[in-house]
């Protein structure tokens, strides 16, 4: 009896053990924090009406990449079959807030086979951030002041989509895919305040392709797949006196890697619409390349063109209701170790046409800028764990 019982016991034990080494959790993110200087910020308006700015120094949160932590799960359902989780939280390192809700970057759950593909459910980002975004220097190298003008296209991703039902196939010999569907919530409203995208990328050696599309409804409601009273293009959007309601994103690009350079190109188109079919197109083209000098120190540049046209205000100077900004990154960063680096960059953004005026700014910057033109130097440092 005594035999039998430890037996039991044993063989309960290897089960535990067995149980327990399917199933992880892993605590990750990162910190990132250094010192920015801002050239141009408005700060209010002269006797004449004009707006006035002026230097900005500060220390800042997320340069780079947005300081954010992190848990992710997965337990092995047997078969390739997994089960997985996310939740993730966006930070100001500078005083300790967070950036809305508790998990206000990505909270989702799913199952995931190894040959057919992923399907979560919950708060996840876009297939333009899935797709496009690693083709540019915002989504993989440059950070948060490399994004286009306002981050209209999401490729930083500023936002993530609520009440979500996401797919991503598995890599079928370098190519994959995947959509997803943001639910309004609402009842009698099913298309009021949903969003959903596509996407698809392919890999050979070297060479990257990637494009996707992005459509997200009911931006002026307070709930819904896009519950974040707009998207960022909205704000631009709303600077103009209109009153946003619907905004449809599609990119496409192509990156190369040969040895230690990377370079890439991209295209993205915006538009957002206000209830009265009123429109804003906003186009990006942007050129990007980095090289690795060393196992440690690469160096990296992007070059954007933006446009936008449609419904501003005509300038009285030009007779134009378009505008246009020319935008240059530089960065050079050193690793000190596998986990941590340290970086200088500097972008600038320079605009054309008076209604660039009280729409530049460097995306991540304290506020607009109070003429056509703003840049920003930062350095700092980047943890990862």
């Amino acid at each position: 009896m005594k035999k039998n019982l430890v037996i039991a016991a044993a063989v309960a034990a290897t089960f535990a053990s067995a149980s327990y080494a399917q199933s992880s959790v892993t605590l990750y993110g990162i910190v990132d924090a250094g010192f920015s200087y801002t050239t141009n910020v408005a700060n209010g308006v002269n006797a004449y009406g004009h707006p006035t700015g002026d230097r900005n120094f500060a220390m800042t949160s997320g340069n780079l990449q947005a300081s954010r932590w992190g848990l992710r799960g997965t337990e092995d359902l047997g078969g390739g079959l997994r089960a997985i989780f996310t939740l993730e939280s966006g930070f100001n390192v500078m005083n300790g807030q967070q950036n809305g809700g508790l998990f206000n970057r990505q909270a989702y759950v799913g199952l995931t086979q190894d040959q057919v593909g992923t399907v979560t459910f919950g708060r996840q980002f876009d297939s333009v951030v899935d797709y496009v975004a690693p083709l540019t220097a915002a989504g993989t190298w440059g950070g948060t002041y490399m994004s286009h003008l306002g981050d209209n296209d999401n490729l930083n991703g500023s936002f993530s989509v609520n009440n979500s039902v996401k797919f991503r196939s598995a890599n079928y010999s370098g190519f994959e895919f995947g959509g997803m569907y943001g639910f309004s919530n609402q009842a009698g409203g099913f298309a009021n305040g949903r969003a959903y995208s596509a996407g698809a990328s392919y890999n050979y050696g070297g060479l990257r392709l990637g494009a996707a599309y992005l459509q997200a409804q009911g931006l002026d409601r307070a709930n819904g797949a896009a519950a974040v009273s707009g998207t960022p293009v909205t704000g631009l959007f709303n600077a103009l006196g209109g009153d946003s309601q619907r905004q449809r994103t599609w990119g496409a690009g192509a990156s190369y890697a040969y040895g230690p350079l990377v370079g890439g190109v991209v295209f993205t188109q915006t538009r957002v619409n206000d209830v009265f079919n009123d429109s804003v197109r906003i186009n990006n083209l942007e050129a990007n390349v980095r090289y690795n000098l060393t196992p440690a120190l690469s160096v990296g540049g992007m070059y954007a063109y933006t446009t936008m046209r449609g419904a501003l205000p005509e300038s009285a100077y030009t007779g134009s209701n378009s505008a246009h900004w020319n935008q240059f990154g530089l960065q050079a960063d050193y690793a000190l170790s596998k986990r941590t680096d340290v970086y200088i960059e500097g972008v600038g953004l320079w605009g054309a046409g008076q209604n660039a005026v009280g729409l530049t700014q460097v995306t991540g910057t304290d506020g607009v800028s109070s003429s056509k033109n703003q840049g920003v130097i930062t350095t700092g440092i980047r943890h990862r764990f």
